[in-house]
């Protein structure tokens, strides 16, 4: 833990309800949490990697034979906040999973405000999303934003969306948030209403866009009537999990013609992880207290199972299905006021680059948002 100040979280919460957003303080902890340095360099350093092996033809090849077919077309962008979650080893930072429709982001901009940070993150934020248009129309106006999700305002995470729509709004770029299943497809465009939508912030976790009421969002992809971000294609050749079976495997790395020195930073820099089905049960079983197991496809944590909670019937479920199993590397710890807190990083990224790097604070077996005293945190960057 690092310093002892506490942040001013009535300022902002009164900046966010003068703009008739409700202030999320239950997100947020009020401790900050240390990195070396080196550290930070580090898991920057492995995003990069990662990032530059993906850009391989081969490594793209290996990673579609478990897509979905709407993820095979590349649609021109790089999609907009990828996480890349990490924890601490004995050896340094070692990279648990990525995210390719992160939130949170934005919510951390106004932590930092409560702590009395300088940030220019806004506008790299809104610089991000002008370049997803640009790199897709090149020219042209943007006119009008949906960001999307299923029952958008139960979302846990719906203030942020409305600090993106206001964001927008500031730009001079109309923007609404909207339901997926109020999407209509007609006469070759997506429109909300009458209103015809340029640019789609994703927030769906239906990354294939499969279900029944996405498909006037799906129809307008493959279309290419809108530019879509994050797209399946991203969570295809970054977030699925099985994905790191390659990242984490010196032969598989060598065989797509990754470079020697990305190789060692991606095998020393990544939890090593298999996929179930490929590996001797037996064998897993015996070793199950040492790893944690992942669906391939999975998110926020649903179904995640550390491997010494193990019970039969889940065990004989994880065979069954489209799993991974990782090596464990701790949560990193510390304790204030008589309680044991277990944190992780979060970088926020885009085109390999960190835009913002954050902590998250839970107890538990998994990060989530009901610990007292947790959320996310603050992170200070020390030599």
């Amino acid at each position: 833990m690092a310093g002892s100040l506490m942040p001013d979280f009535a300022k902002v919460r009164g900046e966010c309800e003068s703009e008739g957003i409700a202030f999320p303080g239950n997100m947020f902890s009020p401790y900050r949490v240390a990195v070396s340095r080196a550290h930070a360099v580090r898991m920057a350093e492995i995003i990069r990697g990662i990032e530059r092996v993906a850009l391989l033809d081969a490594y793209r090849e290996m990673v579609v034979q478990w897509a979905p077919s709407i993820a095979r077309s590349d649609p021109g962008t790089p999609g907009v906040f990828f996480g890349y979650d990490f924890h601490i080893g004995e050896n340094g930072p070692r990279l648990i999973e990525i995210n390719t429709n992160a939130g949170g982001a934005y919510l951390n901009v106004l932590l930092a405000k409560a702590w009395g940070e300088s940030t220019d993150a806004e506008e790299v934020f809104y610089d991000m999303f002008m370049e997803e248009w640009r790199l897709k129309r090149g020219g042209g106006e943007l006119h009008h934003i949906a960001i999307v999700d299923d029952d958008c305002a139960s979302q846990f995470l719906y203030p942020e969306f409305c600090l993106f729509g206001k964001l927008f709004e500031r730009h001079g770029i109309s923007a609404a948030i909207v339901d997926a299943r109020d999407l209509e497809f007609r006469e070759g465009h997506l429109f909300h209403g009458d209103r015809k939508v340029d640019l789609v912030y994703n927030r769906l976790t239906d990354f294939s866009l499969e279900a029944d009421f996405h498909l006037a969002l799906r129809q307008a992809y493959l279309a290419d009537a809108i530019v879509l971000t994050p797209h399946p294609r991203a969570h295809a050749l970054f977030a699925d999990k099985r994905n790191l079976s390659i990242l984490t495997d010196r032969n598989s790395l060598e065989s797509i013609g990754a470079d020697g020195k990305i190789i060692e930073l991606l095998v020393g820099g990544i939890a090593r992880t298999r996929i179930v089905s490929e590996e001797d049960p037996d064998e897993l079983w015996g070793m199950r207290r040492n790893l944690f197991f992942k669906p391939g496809a999975g998110y926020g944590a649903k179904a995640v199972y550390r491997g010494d909670k193990l019970t039969r019937r889940v065990w004989s479920e994880i065979l069954a299905g489209n799993y991974v199993c990782q090596e464990y590397v701790p949560a990193m710890e510390f304790e204030t006021e008589g309680r044991i807190l277990k944190y992780d990083y979060r970088n926020f990224a885009y085109k390999g680059q960190v835009q913002l790097l954050a902590a998250r604070l839970y107890q538990g077996q998994t990060t989530n948002f009901r610990t007292e005293g947790g959320g996310f945190a603050r992170v200070v960057i020390q030599p």
